[in-house]
């Protein structure tokens, strides 16, 4: 979301930074001699909320939260930022003096997004990739309609990311034993826009030089749990969602350590953080940010979430969306250092 580069600037920055990709295999997640992935470590990571459930225009000032201001004299269409029950985010990454940028998530009306992005000037001409987290509609309803009204500005072929049945039909059961429709983001719908090109992925999987795609997020503690009442179909029956597909996006900031993205975390925020140190074979954590799913989660849950989160000790922690006032509250609490309240429109700032 810095200031912008022309058209003819960006291809040329693509073209170049292509080649260095294909020269160094970076596109293929080559594997250093412990046989982890190697992220490429980034000078700069910034990334955008573009919306939340939260928005407040006049949220305190942190060293790394650059908060959305109102400039004087503004009709209210300008700057009044949307908040709903949905999530996106636009990452940006610099890597080896290249700026890269991709959205991951994409909200759920879309007519509030894409107010958004016009007022924080997302530059769609930079964009070089796109990521869902997973397949529930506060993350993708609005995709097909930003799509739509951003198609002449979009790279032709530009890349959607998703994990394992990113696409098929969700369902809620609620306590009267009802199952009710979640909504689909339908691949069909996606191809007849003519201009997307779908990557399927199991494994970690870069998305731009700088951010990975987690691949599976392994379940590797006790108390993270699934919650009962989110279903698929399978075998004309219903069964518990396992999110097996959900996507966390890792970054790594030269000097500093990971940055652990997440959307809503179905399977665990700590088994997310666990699996991003796994996979890369580095265990210093600069920031955890992002949906953790707590809001349904017992007491308990939150306050061994919060302890592992605490022991692993992160630099900041920027819980958003489905994560819960309590959890957020616990957060804050209990890392009153790290902590930093994520608003609608705010920039986090890492590196320089």
């Amino acid at each position: 979301m810095e200031n912008g580069v022309n058209r003819r600037e960006f291809l040329k920055a693509t073209a170049a930074t292509g080649a260095a990709l294909l020269a160094g295999n970076l596109l293929h997640g080559v594997s250093n001699a412990e046989g982890k992935i190697k992220i490429p470590e980034a000078e700069k990571i910034m990334v955008t909320i573009l919306t939340d459930n939260y928005s407040d225009i006049n949220a305190y000032i942190h060293n790394i939260a650059k908060r959305f201001r109102r400039a004087p004299g503004l009709p209210i269409e300008k700057w009044a930022l949307h908040a709903e029950h949905g999530l996106s985010y636009l990452v940006e990454t610099r890597v080896n003096g290249i700026d890269h940028s991709f959205l991951f998530d994409f909200g759920s009306d879309s007519g509030g997004v894409l107010r958004n992005m016009e007022i924080l000037n997302v530059n769609f001409n930079k964009l070089e990739a796109l990521a869902l987290s997973h397949g529930h509609w506060d993350h993708h309803l609005a995709f097909l309609d930003l799509m739509r009204a951003k198609k002449s500005t979009l790279r032709e072929g530009i890349s959607l990311y998703v994990g394992e049945e990113a696409f098929i039909e969700r369902f809620s059961r609620e306590a009267s034993g009802k199952v009710i429709s979640m909504g689909q983001l339908k691949k069909g719908d996606i191809e007849a826009l003519g201009f997307i090109k779908i990557v399927e992925i199991k494994d970690p999987t870069p998305v731009v030089p700088g951010a990975f795609c987690s691949g599976k997020i392994e379940m590797v503690t006790d108390y993270e749990k699934i919650i009962p009442r989110l279903v698929r179909p399978e075998g004309g029956t219903y069964v518990m969602d396992m999110f097996g597909g959900e996507q966390a996006i890792i970054l790594n900031l030269k000097g500093e350590g990971l940055i652990v993205l997440s959307g809503c975390a179905h399977r665990g925020i700590v088994n997310a953080v666990k699996t991003a140190q796994r996979i890369t074979g580095v265990e210093k954590m600069h920031a955890v940010v992002g949906g953790f799913h707590l809001v349904e989660s017992k007491p308990e849950v939150v306050q061994q979430t919060v302890a592992d989160i605490k022991a692993v000790s992160p630099t900041y922690i920027v819980p958003t969306h489905c994560t819960g006032f309590r959890a957020i509250q616990a957060f804050a609490n209990e890392m009153p250092e790290q902590f930093v309240l994520s608003t609608v429109g705010t920039q986090f700032i890492f590196g320089s």
